[in-house]
């Protein structure tokens, strides 16, 4: 690694990522000398593009929709991102390229820093990349994982992500029984979800986590608000799993908590 940390964001749609916001302003904190860019990536050239590119960069943070595509790099995939099928991170430790998912572990970070480290019964909205790697985070966290997606195809890759704990996938419906969870976990793309807010009724909210950060609020995190239950959003998401693609980035540990406090209003200031 040189002297300067060099990263980015692909994928796409990047312009409106925060990422860059997020890591450079780490740099800065943190006193490193580092660029972080966005480099939009579809998901046909991702393959191209690290090949010709790898070596401008030490890490690169990975977003939709090359979540799943990204597995099949020539790197050393680690478990968690082979678990789940689904990785955000790729980090280089000298010549050769590791993948791994930190959008799990980030995830439960921010739960952690809420308050929250278990739970009885969970639905996850979605069956994406993010998807399976919140629910393969849940693993044992939850008693109890229950996944809402359009399509049957993607039961399978979900099931296997869950060892520990009672697993069920259900057929999209735009009126769950959201009383019946303890945390509702809203993985899908900003709008597909707006629909459910109409189902919800005062007394249904308990926790809901809309990994969406932009457009904020969403349709579902405002009612859910108005309904008097409690949101956490996706900048808390960002924070944590972005914290930890740069540790790995730096190979070394951060202090998560004192990093977090610091972007937290930086990173809310620029939604507003």
């Amino acid at each position: 690694m040189s002297n300067i940390v060099r990263g980015a964001v692909i994928g796409s749609p990047v312009e409106h990522s925060l990422s860059p916001l997020l890591h450079r302003e780490a740099f800065a904190f943190l006193g490193i000398e580092g660029q972080y860019d966005r480099r939009e990536i579809h998901l046909e050239s991702l393959n191209d593009f690290f090949h010709t590119s790898n070596q401008n960069f030490d890490y690169l943070s990975i977003t939709m929709p090359l979540k799943e595509e990204a597995l099949t790099l020539p790197v050393i995939v680690d478990p968690i991102a082979t678990h789940v099928q689904s990785a955000n991170t790729l980090y280089r430790r000298g010549e050769e390229w590791h993948l791994t998912s930190t959008d799990g572990s980030g995830f439960i970070s921010a739960l952690r820093h809420e308050g929250f480290t278990e739970f009885s019964r969970v639905l996850v909205l979605g069956a994406g990349g993010t998807a399976r790697a919140v629910v393969g985070a849940l693993d044992g966290v939850a008693q109890e994982i229950v996944v809402l997606g359009r399509t049957s195809t993607r039961r399978e890759v979900l099931e296997s992500s869950v060892e520990r704990s009672s697993f069920e996938y259900q057929r999209w419906s735009d009126s769950p029984a959201f009383s019946q969870y303890d945390l509702v976990v809203n993985t899908t793309p900003a709008g597909a979800a707006d629909l459910l807010a109409d189902s919800l009724q005062s007394g249904d909210c308990k926790l809901f986590f809309d990994v969406i950060y932009k457009p904020w609020p969403t349709v579902l995190g405002a009612r859910w608000d108005d309904s008097g239950g409690k949101v956490i959003n996706g900048i808390e998401l960002l924070l944590y799993q972005g914290i930890q693609q740069l540790g790995l980035a730096l190979n070394r540990p951060l202090n998560e908590a004192e990093l977090a406090s610091h972007l937290r209003p930086i990173l809310k200031k620029a939604i507003r």
